[in-house]
């Protein structure tokens, strides 16, 4: 009999979503709360999704030619004070450093908000000439950024990981291509890795980044009738250079300042898989960022038990040796169900049962956690069959979520029409002028924003949906986090 109360989730997604939220994450061993509110412990189930992310976004980068570095957590007030949009942008969240130990310092430093002005006041020195250029730098760090909105895990903290590139070109052309390469390679990303689709585009005036030229956007779509802003990648201009004086000498000895990007993907992008996949019993994790892609839960007996052990152990070395992230759950104080609950609410993508019975047939039972559909399988055919599931298992979760995000995109040609589509926890595609003051007025009425604007545009032509005027480009909207 199991000592524990049942480790399962007691509410259900679509009935109670912030303490459904809450409950996964804690019971799937995600987060631990800290002393420090708005700042989040992430335990190794988390810290092992964000160390894939890693791998395989670095691994992309360095192959486009970025090498990582690393700048310091504190930045001078005089630095952030020097490019006016961006400090008024982040004003609000910096936090600040007034003295070490006993002493008061001479200048405020600001904990990282992000890190543009402390290293383009690097660049500024480093670059000389058109041959310094591209410049292009990244870092895996964490920043801080003051939240006084309601904190949640993941999705909005006072503290979180993330990488942050930085880049600065000789010509604006090859800035813009970097900035939508980078884009792409997030969607890459976020599809590959967890399994998401996402709406790729240009963000509002009103929603870019504090002082960039534009902002390019990846937003996922999820079951909640919610879009969340996975990932950004912004072209600077010469904002930036030209505050900092980042200029070079081009090949005809004139003076030119530089054009430059950021980019920057974060922990938040696990809050978005968790909301995308996961269900009443739990976390339902991607393969592909599971820290245990197979538990085998074996059925023990005193009269069977050391069989169905080693049976056990050769099918996790078999798995083992096909790359399959394999654990034996062989703890006799818990029951078998509890077992089984335990492992569906960490969200472990394959369970494997192994019984006396099971033995005799030469059989073990399969049940995937995603579907919740169990099927026998030859001992002998498993080492073979469990990577495959794995893999299917990756893709019918992306597909799963693209079939959500194209049933619930509706083209609308006027602001009643789009309210009632989020009513109904859709979101919209519509014309529209790309004034603030229009997307003001529409998010006012309806609770929704926008999301971007994709980068193929189809034909603009009539009225704004929300105010009338001439419609500029067709954008998404949506309620969003």
């Amino acid at each position: 009999m199991s000592k524990k109360t049942t480790q399962g989730i007691t509410v259900k997604k679509d009935q109670d979503f912030s303490e459904w939220y809450t409950q996964v994450i804690q019971k799937a061993e995600l987060i631990e709360y800290s002393p420090v509110s708005g700042c989040y412990i992430l335990r190794p189930n988390a810290y092992y999704i964000w160390e894939k992310v890693q791998q395989y976004f670095d691994q992309l980068i360095k192959q486009d030619g970025v090498k990582n570095v690393y700048f310091p957590l504190f930045i001078p007030e005089s630095l952030l004070m020097k490019e006016k949009n961006h400090v008024e942008g982040f004003a609000p969240e910096v936090a600040w450093v007034e003295s070490g130990g006993h002493s008061q310092l001479g200048e405020r430093l600001a904990v990282r908000p992000t890190s543009e002005t402390i290293m383009y006041d690097a660049y500024a020195k480093w670059i000389r000439s058109y041959k310094d250029l591209p410049l292009r730098l990244n870092q895996w760090c964490n920043v801080v950024r003051w939240e006084f909105k309601h904190c949640t895990p993941f999705l909005r903290s006072r503290e979180f990981l993330w990488q942050e590139g930085h880049t600065a070109f000789a010509n604006k052309e090859e800035a813009v291509k970097e900035a939508e390469k980078m884009l792409n390679l997030y969607e890459q990303t976020f599809k590959e890795l967890y399994a998401i689709p996402v709406l790729k585009g240009r963000k509002s005036d009103g929603e870019k980044f504090a002082g960039a030229e534009f902002t390019l956007s990846v937003e996922a779509f999820l079951p909640n009738g919610k879009a969340i802003q996975g990932a950004t990648s912004h072209h600077l201009g010469q904002n930036f250079s030209r505050a900092f004086n980042i200029s070079f000498t081009d090949e005809q000895g004139q003076k030119q300042l530089a054009w430059q990007n950021s980019w920057g993907l974060s922990t938040r992008s696990i809050g978005v898989m968790i909301l995308m996949h996961s269900d009443d019993k739990g976390l339902v994790l991607p393969p592909r960022v599971a820290p245990v892609q197979a538990v085998i839960v074996p059925i023990l007996f005193d009269d069977s038990k050391k069989k169905v052990l080693a049976a056990a152990e050769m099918i996790k070395k078999k798995l083992e040796a096909r790359g399959v992230l394999a654990q034996i759950d062989a703890r006799e104080e818990y029951s078998p169900g509890w077992k089984f609950n335990e492992w569906e609410v960490k969200g472990v993508p394959l369970r494997l049962e192994l019984g006396p019975k099971d033995l005799a047939k030469k059989q073990v039972v399969v049940a995937r956690r995603d579907t919740g559909e169990k099927k026998e399988f030859k001992i002998s055919e498993v080492s073979k069959v469990i990577p495959s599931l794995l893999e299917y298992i990756q893709f019918s979760l992306y597909n799963k979520a693209e079939k959500l995000l194209q049933e619930r995109l509706v083209k609308v040609k006027d602001s009643p029409a789009a309210e009632k589509e989020f009513q109904k926890g859709n979101y919209i595609y519509a014309p529209w002028c790309a004034e603030a003051k229009c997307e003001e007025s529409f998010k006012e009425k309806t609770g929704g924003k926008s999301l971007n604007s994709p980068l193929k545009q189809p034909k603009v032509s009539g009225k704004c949906f929300n105010c009338g005027n001439p419609a500029k480009a067709w954008f998404y909207f949506g309620r969003s986090y």
